[in-house]
Formats: C-alpha cells, sequence, structure tokens
C-alpha cells in the first residue's frame, strides 16, 4: 500500500512588538488598535515600571532610559502561522512599517521587536498591565502573500585575490606596527596589544577574517566610537597604505574606515523616529564627530594612491570619498572607469555614490528610490518622515560596498580551498 507523504505544517511564529508613547491615553488608544489588527495579547504599562515591583530583578534600580520618564508602553504580541519565517519576511516588512506608523501616529516611536515560536513567546510574555488577551487569534495574512523584488545582476566580480593566508597578514600588521611605534608603550591602545608578549605567543589565527574582526574590535569595540577610536584611525589609514598587507585584507581595513566614518549617520537614523517624538534635535557623540573629522584628515594620504589600487580598493575608497565630502580631481573620471555596468546592482550603488559627491538632491533621491525597488530594507528605513535622504544614503553605503567587495573574496577563498 503506497504511502502519502503530507508536509509538515511549520509552527506558529511569533513577533513581539514594543512601542513607547508619550501618555497612557496614547498608549491605550494603540493597543486598540494592534488588538484590532488581531494581535493576541497587549499589555500597557508605565515605563520603567518594573523598578517598581518589589520581586522584580530592577526593582529600585537606577533607570537604564531617563529620558523616557512618564512615558508608556506598550507590548503586543502577534502571531502569523502556515508559512515558513523566510516567506514570511516580505509581509513582516509591512508589518514592522505599519506598527512603526501607528506609533508615530501617536506621538511615539517604535522600539523594537523579538521573534520566535509562537508557543514559546506567548508561554514567556508577562502579563503585567494586559489590556487585551484573544486566545487563539492570529493576524489575517494576505493570499498571496507578498514576494521579494526581484534583485539586479551582480557587477562583474572584483579581481583582487583574497584576504591573504593568515599567519602572513598577521605578521604583515604586528612588523608594520613595530615601524610605526616602535614599542608598545607608544603604540595606541588599539595597536598595543599586537606588541604584547602574550600575542606573540598566542595560538594563531584559523582565519584571516577572524583576526582583522579582532582588530576590528580592537578599534572601536562592537562598533562604538570611542577616544581609542579616533586615537586608532592614523593606524589604521598606515595599514591601508603598508602594500606589505594582502590587498584583500587593507580593503576590509578599508571597510572598517568607511563604516566608522559612518557611523554618525546610521546612529541618527536608526534613531530618528524617537529623537522626533521625544522633540529632539540629533547630535552625534563627540568621539563619532572626532572619528569621523579624523577619518577625513588621511582621505588625501588615502586618495594619493588611486592610481596604483585595484578597482576594488578605488570603489571602496570612492565611497569613503562619498562619506567625507571628498572633492578629489581623480573622482569623477575614476568611477567612470570602474567596472559597473548598466543595470547591475553596482551600477545602483555607484549612482548613489556619484549623487553624495555631487550634492544633486535629485540625482540622490532618484538612487535611494532605485536601491529602494530591489532592497526592501533600505525601502522600510526610509519610510520614517523624518529620515532625510543624504542621512540614509551615507548609513546603507558602507554595507552596500563592502557586500560587493565580501562576494568577491569569498569566491576567492573557495577557489584557494
Amino acid at each position: 500500500m503506497a504511502v502519502q507523504l503530507m508536509a509538515a505544517t511549520p509552527p506558529a511564529w511569533g513577533v513581539q512588538y514594543t512601542l513607547s508613547l508619550p501618555s497612557e491615553d496614547a498608549a491605550r488608544a494603540t493597543a486598540a488598535e494592534l488588538s484590532g489588527r488581531g494581535h493576541r495579547l497587549t499589555a500597557v504599562r508605565a515605563h520603567d515600571h518594573f523598578r517598581f515591583v518589589p520581586s522584580s530583578f530592577w526593582y529600585g534600580k537606577p533607570s537604564m532610559d531617563p529620558e523616557l520618564e512618564g512615558w508608556w508602553q506598550v507590548i503586543s504580541l502577534a502571531i502569523y502561522s502556515g508559512y515558513e519565517r523566510m516567506i514570511l519576511e516580505p509581509f513582516l516588512r509591512i508589518e514592522r512599517m505599519r506598527v512603526a506608523h501607528m506609533a508615530r501616529a501617536h506621538g511615539g516611536f517604535h522600539q523594537g521587536c523579538g521573534e520566535g515560536h509562537a508557543v514559546t513567546l506567548e508561554g514567556i510574555f508577562t502579563r503585567d498591565g494586559l489590556v487585551h488577551d484573544q486566545a487563539g487569534a492570529e493576524v489575517p495574512l494576505p493570499n498571496p502573500l507578498p514576494e521579494e523584488p526581484a534583485r539586479p545582476p551582480s557587477g562583474p566580480s572584483w579581481n583582487y585575490g583574497g584576504l591573504g593566508e593568515p599567519r602572513a597578514v598577521v605578521q604583515a600588521v604586528v612588523a608594520a606596527v613595530e615601524r610605526i611605534y616602535g614599542e608598545a608603550q607608544d603604540a595606541p591602545e588599539a595597536a598595543a596589544w599586537l606588541l604584547d608578549e602574550e600575542f606573540a605567543f598566542s595560538e594563531p589565527y584559523e582565519t584571516t577574517f577572524e583576526f582583522l574582526g579582532d582588530l576590528a574590535d580592537a578599534v572601536a569595540h562592537q562598533g562604538t566610537c570611542t577616544d581609542a577610536t579616533v586615537e586608532a584611525v592614523p593606524f589604521l589609514a598606515k595599514l591601508v597604505c603598508d602594500d606589505s598587507i594582502a590587498v584583500g585584507s587593507r580593503l576590509m581595513l578599508l571597510g572598517d574606515l568607511l563604516r566608522l566614518a559612518a557611523s554618525g549617520p546610521s546612529a541618527a537614523l536608526s534613531l530618528a523616529d524617537r529623537t522626533a517624538a521625544l522633540g529632539d534635535a540629533w547630535q552625534e557623540s563627540a568621539a563619532e564627530y572626532l572619528t569621523r573629522r579624523a577619518i577625513c584628515r588621511e582621505l588625501p594620504q588615502l586618495l594619493s594612491r588611486w592610481g596604483d589600487e585595484s578597482d576594488a580598493v578605488r570603489f571602496a575608497l570612492a565611497a569613503l570619498a562619498a562619506v567625507c565630502d571628498g572633492h578629489d580631481p581623480r573622482l569623477p573620471s575614476g568611477l567612470a572607469e570602474l567596472p559597473a555596468p548598466a543595470g547591475t546592482d553596482r551600477a545602483d550603488v555607484m549612482a548613489l555614490m556619484a549623487a553624495l559627491l555631487s550634492g544633486e538632491r535629485e540625482h540622490l533621491k532618484s538612487a535611494l528610490d532605485r536601491l529602494s525597488s530591489w532592497l526592501p530594507h533600505i525601502a522600510e528605513k526610509a519610510a520614517s518622515p523624518y529620515v532625510e535622504s543624504r542621512g540614509l544614503a551615507l548609513s546603507i553605503l558602507p554595507d552596500l560596498v563592502m557586500a560587493d567587495v565580501a562576494s568577491s573574496t569569498r569566491q576567492a577563498e573557495h577557489a584557494l580551498s
């Protein structure tokens, strides 16, 4: 007898949304709207509620976010079933945009969300302040579900080789540090560890990527700019210019500079709704500002090597110039010489760079619209009326550029393995 195999239904997926609202009335109105959308559990609590609950770990502790004193939170659990998580992503993106719009409409902001299996999230949902409990409720899904947009074809591969063998790259970087600083006590904090005796006798790195990750973390722990980051910028720039280090590794270090230079705009973008809801004007931290200034001071030295660099490095250098408002005579013709055939994803990234360098607002808007048409996470970022085009462009450019060059790195590493 033939046995008919039935495809297993994927477990229901849950998303817990957290919104911050300026008053209890605004929070309750928002909670009612979410419940009306089919959310299963919705709670309304005063900000820092658990600081006043004796049984809570947070009881009596200082506020982690004193700016929100007097505000209220809405915590709401939505359930989506019938599909695997990956298939749900385009719809969930629309949901996140809808929830963020709802929060803005009530004078607040969407603080974030967490995801997991529905049964798990429902079991751990904290019911303090519960105002809506709809047992078994699920958010209705459209049929058919929205799909991800088609991506343009990729640009041609960058032929610059891989990151280099780990031992050789580590030795080259350490040798560079010794040439530049001589002794550990003369080196900035982000470089001194490379001259430490413990480092010299430590276990060798299995991959170059792991070493470069440790180096990036030493410069800016978890990507956060500090005074040590500002001090380390000239050191990173010297490594980028050091021909004894494999081109692929120099390119990754250049990518670190690019991301650090855009750290201020990236932070502004992520906090745009919150900043507006609180009635504040965004101001980047002193460390972010000084880091960008330090990187911009190194830009002429980096661009002076334009004629000797590979196309991939030039691609990243042009992006750094765009972030730093660079005005180098080599750039217009240099951009045109880079391999970015019309109709490719790289051509759209290049158009964004060119628009930033030219300062033309219409060109910038056009470039962002084009990128948003096939990169929906950019459209999601742009959905807030408090996000301005230039800040959005600066915040997304580093990842666009480094994702492009990293694809060639992966191909090169695979060919060597």
